[in-house]
């Protein structure tokens, strides 16, 4: 069993408390206590905070709470001073005699330990002038594929301290542990250091670059139920505002975000804009390049050339939902056909196939279906393709990109893009230079 004991740095409850939980740790097997100290001024929105993800209602120091599997897992409110308390003694016949005058004693002392902390963190954070980089989803297969590539874009690769903070919600501990020793020991100069989160408690503090990579995949072959998604759907949106609001409160005001996953793209990010309102909109975007390049690759094998060797195709719309893919300006080059050229020479594609039913109809099934083909073979999610469409976008933030070829983006829209009409403040992927 794991007990959180999470409390204000001047809080006088807490030093019995805590004598309590230590003793219970030593003497019971499989017993652990996890140790949080909350400085006064930040107490209110964290306890807010946590009460509101959670479902509970507290409102005084200590709060002390069951967690049912693991630590980063499902919690049970157990309460606060008195009923830790009486737990301990109702279950145990234990109880703490120790007087007041002592646990003022020890509250003036934490509280004095924490602010040291606080301005010796503060001074090394100013020093080292550190980018903090947020990754939610953290143990989605697409992070693993990620994050040794995710140092060597053109928008970090000149950073030279950098913090990397993992979340997944209610992960296992021992799992985000895990990924952090791995991450440590690809001995990457940058890297200043690896935290990891299983709570949204401090979420996006600091945050410089949040990349969103949760999902809600369907794995069944069958039809998900109106029922099902509609749970679903109100599990996305729950989250995403949750995340919005952190975002709003933590983060930088100039952070960058981008959002990725194959599902609900479009809403996870709107509603991150929606709950940031400091924060400029222009500054999200949603990821549209895997998209982009699942279709670049069904051209590429129809017309027998590189999958590179095709550009300038268009995606509008719902990125993960009703989108359209637009071949009016894609290019082909180094197509083997009757006209060649020199070095640089391209075709239109929509002229050099001539099979226009299968464009159609063939071509559209063939993207729409093409992440759920590599998972029925492969038994996980596209991560490497996914990856590779972060990094092109990073890179285009970086202006690495080249301003001859279009690159799709989904990014709020301002009524209209191009010929097609949007309602103002909508997520819609469309062709963009410069995200």
């Amino acid at each position: 069993m794991t007990l959180q004991n999470k409390r204000r740095a001047d809080c006088p409850h807490y030093a019995k408390t805590e004598l309590l939980a230590d003793l219970l740790q030593k003497i019971l097997p499989d017993f652990h206590i996890h140790k949080i100290c909350v400085h006064p001024s930040d107490w209110q929105d964290w306890l807010e905070g946590t009460c509101s993800s959670n479902g509970w209602k507290h409102e005084s120091s200590p709060i002390v709470w069951r967690e049912l599997i693991d630590r980063g897992g499902k919690g049970m409110l157990l309460g606060g001073f008195s009923d830790f308390l009486e737990h301990v003694q109702g279950y145990y016949g234990i109880t703490s005699d120790m007087g007041s005058e002592q646990m003022m004693k020890i509250a003036a002392e934490n509280l004095q330990v924490t602010e040291v902390l606080m301005e010796e963190a503060a001074r090394q954070n100013q020093s080292l002038q550190v980018f903090h980089i947020w990754i939610t989803g953290a143990l989605s297969p697409t992070c693993y594929s990620l994050i040794p590539k995710l140092f060597t874009t053109e928008l970090i690769r000149d950073i030279s301290t950098i913090s990397l903070h993992l979340l997944d919600v209610n992960s296992s501990e021992e799992s985000l542990l895990g990924l952090k020793m791995e991450t440590e020991d690809l001995a990457l100069s940058q890297l200043h250091e690896v935290t990891v989160h299983s709570d949204m408690t401090w979420a996006f503090q600091s945050a410089d670059l949040i990349l969103f990579l949760d999902d809600w995949p369907s794995n069944s072959e069958t039809p998900v139920e109106q029922g099902d998604k509609d749970h679903m759907v109100s599990q996305v949106a729950e989250r995403f505002r949750s995340y919005g609001r952190l975002v709003e409160a933590n983060a930088q005001k100039d952070v960058r975000v981008m959002v990725a996953g194959d599902s609900y793209v479009n809403l996870k990010c709107s509603l991150l804009i929606e709950n940031a309102p400091s924060v400029d909109p222009c500054r999200f975007v949603a990821m549209t390049t895997q998209l982009e390049y699942e279709a670049r690759a069904q051209l590429a094998e129809k017309l027998s050339v590189k999958t590179t060797d095709i550009t300038d195709i268009i995606v509008w719309g719902n990125i993960s939902g009703s989108s359209h893919v637009d071949l009016q300006r894609a290019k082909v080059f180094r197509y083997k056909g009757s006209i060649w050229g020199p070095t640089g020479f391209s075709q239109q594609v929509l002229e050099m196939i001539y099979d226009k039913k299968w464009l159609e109809t063939d071509f559209l099934s063939l993207v729409a279906l093409r992440r759920r083909a590599i998972s029925l073979k492969t038994n996980r999610t596209a991560a490497n393709s996914a990856t590779n469409g972060i990094l092109a976008v990073l890179n285009a933030w970086s202006n690495c990109y080249s301003s001859r070829e279009v690159f799709s983006l989904g990014v709020v829209s301002s009524g209209r893009a191009g010929n097609y009409r949007a309602s103002h403040d909508t997520i819609l992927s469309h062709p963009r230079v410069d995200p």
